[in-house]
């Protein structure tokens, strides 16, 4: 099909990448390491690590593997928030020619068990305050070797011990744990300083990520992103970007890194180019976030919809100096208008939404840079990207027309791993990925996501779909958070309810119907409001509609 999307690309921006300009992102670092071996990579708590010490630390790490006799292409896991830690042990496994398995800290014995399983991992690099539930479910896994660190293990002394204290036995936030097997971090670095480091030879095809997907929908499965898959998009990234980036600049990464939009985005591409990460460890807590970001003057920022609504909701946030700022992307979730027009009012700066999925590495779309407000849509295929909207056969349905959003290019992951039958339910014989989102283009070539197929609610044949629900009820100054879900109905069969979680304490349920009825064809409009302190989120901050939703049917 004709490439229309061409057309809209910003000045500057390549049709094209070249994916075979790197074999590895081992080869990546080096380049950037030989490049910028001076300029700040990653800061975090007031302590900052150069491209060279970087350098140093991720060799000392991956000698350390390998003096275990781990074989080329081992699994090794990682558990643990934004910290120094994090890029040392993701490029220092990388390095040693081994393959990193990211693990949400916040996982349950039962969660990181089956990853730990599933991934086949033989090693695992842990925050301690997270080794208790190792503990629980080691037995049953593959794992031989544990390191453990401790949050304030980079941040040199005093500072790091002082960190550790309070952590530990003040805020008593490190439940007992007894694996007499473990090792510490800063011994593992200091042992592999004496060890022989091998090159390893790693290629387009080996695997760099097992990164885990799907948990809030059912199992938990491994997408096989491969040395091409993150290459071919940090590339694609960066030529999005490059128009717009000034030489040298400062990328807050409040997200974590073990979630792939921070890894690709933040961690990654801007390493490529030179950049400082300036890295959060704790996003929630936005008035400690907001300080960090007053003593570091910014370029650009990447986040979710919650994350932006959050800090615009914090009064000393809008007093920050965005002078500097020339980048704010939002992905994860849909970017709402009222949050993307607020955010440009206070900051000066639109708020770009960008469209990926973990099996995408994870950019599929961005919208052009040099966009002057909020659009509504998901963007355009990036460089050496197709997208089509097909219906449930398979088959390209026109312009304007809603149908499943699929995707091919060099990003879309090898499948998942170990489950052949899950990743023939998503990649077409024709290598297109179904992304389960329904979309439309239109004729400049933007895609719209219209919603997810799963969270689609069909209210007497009519189908509803809850960003636009929200988006509207997002609308109402009253409001902070909202979601939408569809609940069993007798007249209709499903009806529309939502979750709201109050700005304005006087906010009632007839003031937001009243509102909706503004606003939403009648079969549209929610049937049910329920006020809550807080709704269900992911780690990355994104509303679990599904936990709301069977919620409500168990009640029913």
């Amino acid at each position: 099909m004709e490439k229309i999307w061409l057309k809209s690309y910003p000045a500057g921006v390549p049709a094209e990448v070249d994916v075979n300009e790197f074999e590895s992102i081992g080869q990546l670092f080096d380049r950037s390491v030989r490049n910028f071996r001076d300029n700040v990579a990653y800061t975090n708590m007031g302590k900052s690590l150069t491209y060279g010490e970087l350098d140093g630390h991720t060799r000392d790490l991956a000698a350390y593997l390998q003096s275990l006799g781990l074989p080329k292409g081992t699994r090794v896991a990682v558990m643990m928030p934004n910290l120094l830690q994090d890029p040392v042990s993701i490029y220092g496994i990388l390095r040693g020619g081994y393959t990193v398995v990211n693990c949400n800290p916040l996982y349950t014995p039962r969660e990181l068990e089956h990853q730990l399983k599933d991934s086949g991992a033989e090693a695992i690099i842990i925050v301690e305050n997270f080794v208790s539930v190792l503990q629980e479910c080691i037995a049953n896994t593959p794992i031989k070797h544990v390191i453990v660190t401790s949050l304030g293990d980079m941040l040199g002394f005093p500072k790091g011990a002082i960190v550790n204290f309070v952590v530990k036995h003040v805020k008593k936030m490190v439940p007992a744990w007894n694996l007499p097997q473990s090792v510490r971090f800063n011994d593992v670095l200091a042992r592999g300083a004496r060890c022989d480091f091998k090159e390893v030879k790693v290629g387009h095809e080996d695997i760099a990520f097992l990164q885990y997907t799907g948990g809030t929908t059912g199992v938990s499965k491994g997408a096989m992103l491969t040395h091409r898959n993150i290459i071919a998009n940090l590339q694609q990234a960066h030529a999005w970007l490059k128009p717009f980036l000034p030489e040298k600049g400062l990328i807050v990464t409040a997200l974590p890194l073990y979630h792939i939009f921070a890894l690709t985005a933040n961690c990654l591409t801007f390493f490529k180019i030179g950049w400082s990460n300036l890295l959060i460890t704790n996003p929630r807590d936005i008035p400690g976030f907001v300080k960090e970001l007053s003593k570091h003057p910014f370029e650009a920022i990447t986040g979710v919809n919650t994350l932006f609504n959050a800090l615009l909701n914090d009064e000393d946030f809008t007093k920050l100096d965005f002078s500097r700022m020339c980048i704010s992307l939002g992905g994860g979730m849909a970017v709402q208008k009222a949050v993307a027009d607020k955010w440009k009012q206070v900051t000066g700066v639109p708020l770009i939404e960008a469209y990926g999925l973990t099996e995408t590495s994870p950019a599929a779309t961005i919208n052009p840079l040099d966009l002057k407000e909020y659009n509504g849509a998901i963007g355009l295929p990036v460089p050496s990207t197709d997208v089509t909207i097909r219906d449930d056969a398979g088959n390209d349905l026109p312009i304007g027309e809603a149908g499943e959003i699929c995707v091919h290019g060099p990003q879309v992951m090898r499948g998942y791993y170990n489950r052949p039958d899950e990743t023939a339910k998503v990649i077409m014989p024709d290598g297109y990925l179904r992304t389960g989102d329904v979309g439309v283009m239109d004729g400049k070539g933007f895609v719209r996501i219209v919603d997810r197929k799963k969270d689609m609610i069909l209210v007497s044949g009519f189908n509803v779909y809850p960003n636009e629900i929200e988006a509207v009820v997002a609308m109402h100054p009253g409001v902070l958070e909202v979601a939408a879900v569809g609940v069993p109905d007798e007249k209709s069969g499903e009806a529309v309810k939502v979750f709201i979680v109050k700005k304005d304490p006087a906010l009632s349920a007839e003031a937001v119907i009243a509102h909706c009825k503004e606003n939403l064809t009648g079969y549209k409009v929610p049937k049910l409001v329920e006020f809550r302190a807080e709704l269900p989120k992911t780690n990355v901050g994104k509303i679990l509609r599904r936990a709301l939703r069977d919620e409500t049917v168990a009640k029913s």
